[in-house]
């Protein structure tokens, strides 16, 4: 079933419902009565089910956490899971404003134009398209909308365990393409520890980072001590600015999703062995020297023991994401993810026990397992048939440190957005989608949702 000549033919129509969903700044905020995510993820929900029931599409909203839109009848259902929440824009957009939505260059930017309400929308226009030409399918066909992945993936939790239906099958289009046949396990996690400060140094403050997802491009320290302590410390990409009773230390770094730390550099990590030059005393020195030493620039988990690879998956990947200092106490927060044929045992003991050791209580867990499907499953084999349809080009198949909510829901992998070559700016200043791109995207979803429901 051809669905281009639709899809084509309402790009101006596709465009500016995603521009509009870019502009609502969708991320977590204050829980509050109909918005337990916060106010702008459910603005953003209800503005995306608006979209669907204007294109004919019925919709459902559950506890205002998640919401979809259904075509067709049958007793079993395949779906796509899409995510509007975003994580925050970060510092240094250039190219355009983060929840702009602007258009130019044959490219539409803003927080979540790929991550992931570009293909959500595109998704939607697949559907309509669908249902445009007269399709009629076996299985009914539910477009699922989170608002909490970004950050816990507590939506989708909600949805099964209060009786959201588990589809035959599906897909999460939120890494890329050809086929995403297995995901690393994921560890977030917070480590926090109180300081009883002594000597001459004493830490005011100390903060890095947006989410644990994102590797921190910046990092910031104040502390009261002596003011030659300004010369103290001579690290690049860091800069020492004397203030009142002390001196200020700011580190770059470079911002990288959690799934690739290796990309980026860790503006906190860089922080902490910068202030780890200085004479520090007591606990505060101990602290200090266990963030440089013990994490510091690694992004493999070498120091707490926990490095580990396959074949099918890579290495285990540890990024520390957040760090925080408030009521004397130092908090830290990371994201690691072990290889698919690894287990949460294999790696979160010898976290643990590395994080005690250098006094920090673990005070948050979230585990989200590995998943694996083989090539020969039923849909890792409907998906290649249809990658290789739509491009010509061979579905190899890869495991991914990413994460989607492929974890959480049964009988789902992730297929797409990313072509081969694409470049990603996930989680990225000036993130943006290559409008061609949306558009190959829209109809190679079509054509997905034809073969799983036909």
């Amino acid at each position: 079933m051809d669905c281009k000549p639709y899809i084509r033919a309402h790009q101006d129509e596709l465009l500016a419902s995603l521009a509009a969903l870019i502009r609502i700044p969708s991320i977590e905020g204050t829980p509050e009565p109909g918005a337990p995510y916060g106010r702008e993820p459910r603005r953003c929900l209800a503005e995306t089910l608006a979209l669907c029931e204007r294109l004919g599409l019925k919709t459902t909203v559950m506890d205002d956490r998640i919401g979809w839109c259904e075509y067709g009848e049958g007793e079993q259902m395949v779906a796509v899971l899409c995510h509007l929440d975003v994580v925050p824009a970060g510092e240094d957009w250039k190219l355009a404003e983060p929840f702009s939505g602007e258009i130019k260059d044959g490219r539409i930017y803003g927080r979540g134009a790929m991550d992931d309400k570009g293909p959500a929308v595109a998704a939607i226009y697949a559907l309509a398209a669908l249902k445009e030409k007269g399709f009629v399918p076996s299985h009914r066909i539910r477009l699922l909308f989170g608002t909490n992945e970004e950050t816990g993936f507590h939506d989708i939790l909600w949805y099964k365990e209060h009786g959201g239906e588990i589809p035959v099958m599906g897909f999460a289009p939120d890494i890329e393409y050809p086929i995403i046949n297995g995901e690393k396990g994921v560890m977030n996690c917070t480590f926090s520890r109180k300081l009883h400060q002594t000597g001459a140094f004493r830490l005011l403050r100390f903060e890095g980072g947006s989410a644990f997802n994102i590797s921190p491009a910046y990092a910031v320290a104040e502390l009261a001590c002596p003011p030659e302590a300004a010369s103290m410390i001579h690290a690049p990409k860091v800069t020492v600015t004397p203030i009142e009773g002390g001196i200020r230390v700011e580190a770059e770094g470079i911002a990288s999703h959690a799934s690739v730390p290796e990309l980026g550099e860790n503006a906190v990590g860089r922080l902490a062995m910068a202030l780890a030059q200085l004479p520090l005393e007591g606990e505060l020195a101990d602290c200090i020297a266990f963030l440089s030493e013990r994490i510091g620039m690694e992004t493999r988990g070498e120091s707490f023991g926990i490095a580990m690879r396959d074949e099918l998956s890579g290495d285990l990947t540890f990024n520390l994401g957040v760090a925080a200092f408030a009521e004397e106490a130092l908090s830290l927060t990371l994201s690691v993810r072990y290889p698919v044929s690894k287990t949460y045992d294999e790696a979160y003991p010898k976290l643990l026990r590395g994080f005690s050791l250098g006094g920090f209580t673990e005070t948050a867990m979230q585990h989200l397992a590995a998943i694996y499907f083989p090539p020969e499953s039923e849909l890792v084999q409907k998906l290649s048939r249809v990658y290789e349809a739509q491009t010509g080009q061979k579905a190899v198949l890869r495991a991914t440190g990413g994460s989607t909510y492929a974890k959480s829901i049964p009988n789902t992998l992730a297929f797409g957005p990313l072509f081969p070559g694409d470049i990603s700016h996930i989680h990225q200043q000036d993130e943006y989608m290559e409008i061609e791109q949306l558009l190959r995207n829209a109809e190679m979803f079509a054509a997905a949702l034809y073969e799983l429901a036909r």
